[in-house]
């Protein structure tokens, strides 16, 4: 026979390894193992190994007869020994923490594994248990736990930080418009009046036109005043109270004004020149689209497109070519500079009858 068959041919049964062998492995292990005896009252331990008397400090001559609850101590939770009274009393096995004390006092994290052992007929002979010292890793837990509620003060008190300079910030710019508003109903109220005391013609009109233009401006720093988001507004208020103003400026049973405008979230960086906009659209069409007290109607339409603001101003008056020149006038150019301010784009339109100005300009995103 070669070599390879004596290693490969079935050397037959076995003998089985004695007890006494599994006993000396167990005992020799480094892991904590006790056996407790289930077919005695108060399930004493009847067998430990040696790593079990170096966790715990005590003897073997001390532990063996004994139930395990010696172990327990003033800290011990109640409601996880209850847990594992229970599990005993079924014959279930379970893992389980518990803080119990050395010989000596010392507290120790005791994590625990219980099975309970049946012979071939299925009768409940023992439980065996390992264990192991969890002390550092409650230690470390416990650290861990600190450092998070020390990184959660912090954050707590970097956030109210922010906040009451968030809430500085927002007073200040609030501040800062109501002042603005302030100072331009001032400038408008000096120019209106420097206008009734010029004679008629050009100069009152251009005087007038300016006071007009300073006061859009006060009820755009007026709006963002009262917003409670310094950063943005919603264009229908705004539309809504601007357009108000005009209104009340102009005879309600000749020219009728109509507004459809979407609540659409506008940059506060954008309120001055869409106010100068919408109010020198509307009154130009005000002023030259119904010459001779004839009566019309002026419409204001925006809705957002996609990242766009559509603006769309419309009159049925006499429309483009049949309106009176103006050579003082500079509204279309005015118009045409807080598009390019804004990054858009207007197109002028004969609307057969009347006019129709179309207005698109990209929205400032929120960061």
């Amino acid at each position: 026979m070669d070599r390879y068959t004596e290693m490969t041919a079935d050397p037959g049964p076995r003998p089985a390894i004695p007890l006494a062998t599994f006993s000396l492995a167990f005992d020799a292990s480094p892991t904590s193992m006790l056996v407790t005896d289930a077919r005695a009252e108060d399930h004493p331990i009847a067998w430990v190994n040696e790593a079990f008397l170096e966790l715990t400090g005590y003897a073997r001559h001390e532990v063996i007869g004994r139930n395990c609850r010696f172990l327990r101590g003033p800290d011990t939770d109640p409601a996880e020994v209850e847990r594992m009274r229970r599990a005993v009393r079924a014959a279930e096995p379970i893992s389980c923490e518990l803080l119990n004390y050395r010989k000596d006092g010392t507290p120790f994290w005791n994590g625990m594994t219980i099975n309970p052992v049946r012979d071939a007929q299925g009768r409940l002979l023992c439980f065996f248990a390992a264990q192991a010292d969890m002390t550092e890793k409650h230690r470390l837990e416990l650290a861990m736990r600190g450092t998070n509620d020390e990184l959660e003060r912090q954050v707590g008190e970097r956030t109210a930080d922010l906040e009451h300079a968030l809430a500085q910030k927002t007073a200040l710019l609030h501040e800062v418009d109501h002042r603005v508003k302030n100072n331009l109903q001032v400038i408008s109220s000096l120019m209106l009046l420097k206008a009734r005391r010029t004679p008629a013609g050009d100069a009152q009109d251009a005087l007038q036109g300016m006071a007009d233009r300073i006061g859009a401006l006060s009820t755009a720093h007026r709006m963002l005043y009262s917003a409670g988001d310094v950063s943005h507004f919603d264009l229908s208020d705004f539309a809504s109270d601007f357009l108000a103003d005009v209104n009340a400026a102009v005879d309600s049973d000749r020219t009728r004004i109509e507004a459809e405008v979407e609540s659409v979230s506008v940059a506060a960086a954008m309120a001055a020149p869409l106010a100068l906009l919408i109010h020198e659209l509307t009154a130009n069409a005000i002023r030259h689209a119904f010459p001779d007290a004839r009566p019309g109607r002026i419409t204001v339409v925006a809705q957002r497109r996609e990242s766009d603001l559509d603006i769309i101003i419309s009159d049925d008056g006499v429309g483009l070519t049949d309106a009176a020149p103006n050579p003082a006038g500079f509204g279309r150019n005015l118009v045409e500079m807080l598009v390019r301010q804004l990054r858009g784009r207007v197109t002028w339109l004969d609307n057969a009858p009347g006019t129709r100005v179309e207005v698109r300009v990209p929205l400032q995103e929120r960061a």
